[in-house]
This record gives C-alpha cells, sequence and structure tokens, in this order.
C-alpha cells in the first residue's frame, strides 16, 4: 500500500500539470484571424498603393484606390470581433494580432497618405511640421491600441459597451473618407484654397481623440432578431445595393458625414437622456457607467 501511494501522487501530479498545459496552450482561432489578415493585407496595399502614385501627373487613381482599401480594412476589422464574438473564439493571441494589423492599417497607411498628399504642400518650407503631424497620428494610435489591450487584460476580456477615446478605426475611416472628398473636391475644379490645411489639423484633434476619455458606445449590443426580420433585411439590401450602385458619387459625401457624425457623438451623448442614448445605440439593457478614466474594452479584438 505505502508503494501505490507515491505511484497514485506522481499520477495525479502529472495529469494536474496536463490539464494546465492544456488550458495554458495557445489558441488561435482561423475564421476571426483571416479577417484580420485580410486587414493587415489592405493596410500593407494602401501604402503600396500610396508610394507608386505618380502625382506629378495630376491623377489620383493609385490614391483613391488606396483610400477603399482603408476603408475596406475597417469593414474586414469590424467583422473579425463580430465573426470572434458569434462563434466564442475570443482569445488574447486575436486581440493582440488585430493591433498589430490596426496600426498598420489604420495608424501608418492614413497618416502617410495625408503626409503625401497634403502635409507634405502645406508644409513645405518646413517639412518637419508634417513629420511631426503624422507621426503623432501614428503614435496615439499605437497609445490607444496598447491602453485598450492592457484594460482589457485587467478585465480579463472585458465586455462593456463603450470605447474610452475614439477608435483608431474610426478615426483612420474620418482621414480616408475626408481625403477622399478634397480629392472629388480637386477633381472637380474647385479650388481648395484655405480648406487645404483643414486635414493637418483634423489629424492632430484624431490624434488628441484617440487617447482621449471621451466615451464612444461600441455597438456590440446591437439585436438583430426583430419583429419585423424580412422588412428589415429588405430594407438593409436595398440601401447597400444603391451605395454600391452610386458608391462613386455617394462615397465622397456620405462617409465624411457618418464618420463625422460617430465623432461628434461622444461629446453630445452625456448631455441626452438615458432612454434615448439606449435608442441610439440599439441597446435594450441598463446602461452601465464607469467611472472617469476606465475603459470597458468590448469581448473581442475591435476597438
Amino acid at each position: 500500500m505505502s508503494d501505490a501511494q507515491p505511484s497514485t501522487k506522481s499520477t495525479r501530479d502529472q495529469e494536474e500539470m496536463a490539464a494546465d498545459a492544456e488550458s495554458a496552450r495557445l489558441k488561435i482561432y482561423l475564421l476571426p484571424n483571416l479577417f484580420t489578415a485580410g486587414n493587415l493585407f489592405c493596410g500593407f496595399l494602401a501604402l503600396t498603393k500610396i508610394v507608386e502614385a505618380d502625382l506629378a501627373t495630376g491623377s489620383y487613381h493609385d490614391i483613391k484606390f488606396a483610400l477603399i482599401l482603408i476603408l475596406l480594412a475597417c469593414i474586414l476589422d469590424l467583422l473579425d470581433g463580430r465573426v470572434a464574438r458569434l462563434g466564442g473564439y475570443e482569445s488574447p493571441f486575436g486581440r493582440e494580432f488585430d493591433s498589430l494589423a490596426d496600426i498598420v492599417s489604420f495608424g501608418v497607411a492614413p497618416a502617410f497618405l495625408v503626409h503625401r498628399i497634403v502635409l507634405r504642400d502645406v508644409f513645405r518650407n518646413n517639412p518637419e511640421f508634417g513629420w511631426f503631424i503624422a507621426a503623432a497620428f501614428v503614435i496615439c494610435g499605437a497609445f490607444r491600441l496598447a491602453r485598450f489591450n492592457c484594460l482589457a487584460a485587467m478585465s480579463g476580456g472585458g465586455g462593456g459597451r463603450y470605447f474610452l477615446g475614439f477608435p483608431i478605426p474610426a478615426a483612420a475611416g474620418m482621414v480616408a473618407s475626408l481625403t477622399l472628398f478634397l480629392v472629388k473636391w480637386d477633381e472637380k475644379g474647385w479650388t481648395q484654397g484655405p480648406w487645404r490645411y483643414a486635414l493637418p489639423v483634423i489629424l492632430v484633434f484624431l490624434s488628441a481623440m484617440m487617447v482621449s476619455e471621451v466615451k464612444y458606445p461600441t455597438f456590440k449590443k446591437i439585436h438583430w432578431r426583430t419583429q419585423h426580420p424580412f422588412v428589415k433585411t429588405v430594407v438593409i439590401v436595398l440601401l447597400i445595393s444603391l451605395f454600391l450602385l452610386l458608391r462613386n458619387q455617394l462615397m465622397p459625401y456620405v462617409m465624411p458625414i457618418a464618420f463625422t457624425a460617430y465623432l461628434l457623438y461622444g461629446f453630445v451623448r452625456p448631455y441626452i437622456s438615458r432612454r434615448m442614448q439606449r435608442r441610439v445605440e440599439a441597446d435594450e439593457d441598463e446602461d452601465d457607467e464607469s467611472g472617469p478614466g476606465q475603459d470597458t474594452p468590448a469581448a473581442g479584438p475591435n476597438r
């Protein structure tokens, strides 16, 4: 009996060690990470197109392609989070991989784009100002992602309804859509005048907003099950079809308005009623407010 006890204890220790190793094994899920990889690919391809663009000819074909790629990366970033949550595929690896992709697609690519077609001309006599503004956007975006990941890790993955600070995909989408609007403006032959100074100012403002403590809804509590799903589906399909058919005419105007509305909502939200907040944010649950300076990261890799 005395000889069997050490053997039993040794077996139990081995089983516990195997269970600990299994729980500590890195989980990498294919489907959400494919969307994240697509996000990163769009960011890299956008950078390639920006470098290849020959602005001396007055053609913005490569620039517009790069802008569309950045906006497409925004959609892929939204989808990877949705897929991860719907399938229960959230993991620390997915969050970190998503952050690496985001800093390329939504930090480096938009900043380099604005520097190439706007900042370099605006600060022609003092190029270091253009470098500083573009670099500040990238640094603040990286800080935003690092802060989110740290707070998400400390909270065990999170599950909150709000972002602390303007999300970097939204900041990149706003920069890309406004740049697309300015390109459309220039192609029509309208004089830009002092408006060319607006984008550098907006870039600085967005840099500050990303590291601010203004709360923005994640829209992760949207309930897709409604009493009239067929009507809702038909309306969504018709709107998407109309947008795709008229994308060249609508995108330069609709996208800046949408991102600007989201940016301004963070300032307006504290002054509207809880009931109105739940209607706007499509949230049926009660609002759990966190204290100032406390982020409430949503589960999954989307920021």
